[in-house]
């Protein structure tokens, strides 16, 4: 073992002196070495495994001044063969920027400066995909903006969606817009990887709402709610409506509406009976005398074939508001969205009354929306002998009765018997708009505490999952102290 050191020690020594004795453009430090002959030497790149097939090392002296003298050892080659190094730990592998169409969790997504390339199926979601409720249209989200049109289309971009639509909302206090998907992606995926950029404040599904009608004589509503009906008056009141189109010929109807709004311009309309027959219940005139005769219906059609989207229906809600209704008739149910319930907060911090159908699903149906929001206040319907609509949603969120099976309303050009909560929330309406007639002063909290002290119990004592606080009593609500 000694003797072989010395003879590695002493092929050390002569190849050092060979290399001294040898001018500087012999070696293999070119001004500009070939990346392959650095990683040789350097032993930090895969390459290396070529470099020791050739021997050379690199050391061809191509990038010098001159040709390579014959018999050129490169020293570190030398040592390598010689002395093998102990293995050396990978070399650290720089982490890779991320591309522009995954942003963090904590930064606003933005197109890079090239334009926007992006492939959906790469997209991150910073929260697990949303568990979607009730019946929604596939292929859009509604999402509430912190930006301009430039920040809406930035935002398209980045996540490969469209822009069907977009506005300013009264009621919401931002930015509206409609995406659409149009490649396929859930609609839950999309609210995740949507939730990756700041500006996007609020993210939910266009949820569809149903009108509450129940499948199919003289309109028993003013004796059972207390209301005389020869002294019943809303006038001047304003009410909105957000229902079907109306048929605005029916006499019932005469002088009646104020103001009309379609919230769904580019969808004709086929059918008027619903809407008719809400309006009708409210402030109809004639024969078929509404429970608040003089009162001002603003009416915004956001319905066709029984169904909406929430997208329009928002719509409707804001231009209502710019009305300045005292009070908002909603007869359809949905699923929870918490657009709706911002929009349907923020207009009862306005003053507005808001009256919703309870829902016509069944006793084991979940909570209808907007009803079981708080603050508006939702209505069941009962019948002549104040028994309970079968059909009737049932829940903690139910607020109150009234009477909505079997009774005569304005329908397209004529007259139809109706059932459904849909019918007793106009007749709920009605009352209030006779309340506010009598004391324009009283607020909405007022209203909805008036109707619950006075009602009349049903069922069990209290209030309770069937009937709320029970049967309406106008009068006693109109005497009821603050």
């Amino acid at each position: 073992m000694a003797a072989e050191a010395v003879i590695r020690f002493a092929a050390i020594l002569a190849a050092a002196m060979t290399i001294a004795a040898v001018p500087a453009s012999a070696q293999t430090n070119a001004a500009n070495p070939e990346q392959t002959n650095i990683d040789c030497r350097n032993g930090t790149n895969a390459a290396g495994a070529d470099c020791a097939k050739d021997g050379s090392g690199g050391g061809d002296g191509a990038g010098g001044s001159g040709p390579a003298q014959a018999g050129a050892v490169f020293l570190p080659a030398l040592i390598v063969d010689l002395f093998p190094n102990p293995v050396a730990p990978p070399t650290p592998v720089p982490t890779p920027r991320p591309d522009p169409a995954t942003p963090p969790a904590d930064t606003q997504a933005g197109p890079p400066a090239g334009g926007p390339i992006v492939s959906p199926t790469d997209l991150i979601p910073v929260q697990p995909p949303r568990a979607v409720v009730g019946d929604f249209v596939p292929d859009e989200v509604l999402v509430t903006v912190d930006g301009d049109a430039g920040a809406v289309q930035q935002i398209a971009a980045s996540f490969g969606l469209q822009v069907r639509s977009q506005r300013q909302s009264r009621l919401l206090g931002t930015t509206l817009v409609r995406f659409g998907i149009p490649d396929g992606r859930p609609v839950g995926v999309v609210l995740a990887q949507l939730a990756a950029d700041g500006r996007t404040q609020r993210r939910e599904p266009n949820h569809v709402y149903s009108l509450q009608q129940a499948a199919s004589i003289v309109n028993y509503a003013f004796d059972r709610i207390a209301l005389d009906a020869k002294q019943a008056s809303g006038e001047n009141v304003r009410v909105a409506v957000i229902d079907t189109g109306i048929d605005d010929t029916n006499p019932a109807l005469a002088g009646v509406i104020a103001g009309q709004f379609d919230a769904m311009p580019d969808v004709p309309i086929e059918k008027r009976d619903h809407g008719t027959s809400i309006d009708g219940l409210i402030a109809g005139v004639g024969a078929l005398e509404g429970m608040a005769p003089g009162a001002r219906i603003y009416h915004a059609r956001a319905f066709e074939g029984g169904k909406s989207t929430m997208d329009v229906i928002l719509s409707a809600l804001d231009w209502a508001a710019d009305q300045d209704v005292r009070i908002i008739n909603m007869s359809f149910v949905g699923p929870k969205n918490e657009l709706l319930g911002t929009a349907c907060r923020n207009a009862r911090a306005l003053g507005m009354v808001l009256v919703a159908a309870a829902g016509n699903n069944g006793p084991k149906a979940p909570y209808g929306y907007p009803a079981a929001f708080d603050g508006v206040i939702a209505v069941t319907a009962t019948d002549a002998k104040d028994g309970l609509m079968p059909q009737a949603n049932r829940g903690a969120y139910v607020f109150i009765s009234a009477p909505g099976v079997e009774m005569v309303a304005p329908s397209g050009a004529g007259s139809d018997v109706v059932t459904g909560t849909s019918f007793a929330a106009a007749i709920v309406s009605g009352a209030i708009a006779n309340l506010l007639h009598a004391a324009p002063d009283r607020s909405a909290d007022d209203i909805e505490k008036a109707l619950a002290a006075t009602a009349k119990d049903l069922g069990p004592k209290g209030r309770d999952n069937d009937f709320g606080y029970g049967l309406l009593d106008t009068k006693a609500a109109g005497t009821a102290k603050e």
